[in-house]
């Protein structure tokens, strides 16, 4: 799937917010939202936690099949394309009760990650200012 650069940052920074979320004590005590937790964290912390997500997720999206995407709407993706795209980056590992569950793990975090791309723009209503 080619997705924007700007889908997949969305989609990178849902998933990892999620993520934290159930990590952070405060969030699942109600203390405080996801989003100041994401807020709290020092840059280096969210490169870290960006890119350890990035590592299992980022070559499945960019492994889903192509689809058609209307504007103002988000991709969707069936369970079995999602599995399919994570099965093949997996490999071998993929195999046994630990493989499986890995297998099913990564299906979820991807998902979280899709259900946070935005929708896509018109590009006909795009406005390009007359200084351009």
């Amino acid at each position: 799937m080619r997705f924007t650069e700007r889908e997949l940052t969305s989609a990178m920074e849902g998933a990892a917010k999620s993520v934290l979320a159930t990590q952070d004590k405060g969030v699942r005590k109600g203390r405080r939202s996801a989003d100041e937790a994401w807020a709290a964290l020092t840059p280096y912390q969210r490169y870290q936690m960006l890119d350890g997500i990035g590592g299992q997720i980022l070559a499945a999206l960019v492994a889903l099949p192509d689809v058609e995407v209307r504007a103002g709407s988000r991709p969707s993706f069936t369970e079995e394309q999602v599995s399919a795209a994570v099965e093949e980056q997996l490999g071998t590992s993929a195999r046994g009760v630990r493989g499986k569950v890995l297998l099913k793990a990564r299906v979820t975090l991807v998902q979280l990650a899709l259900s946070h791309v935005p929708p896509r723009a018109d590009p006909d209503a795009l406005i390009v200012p007359d200084h351009l």
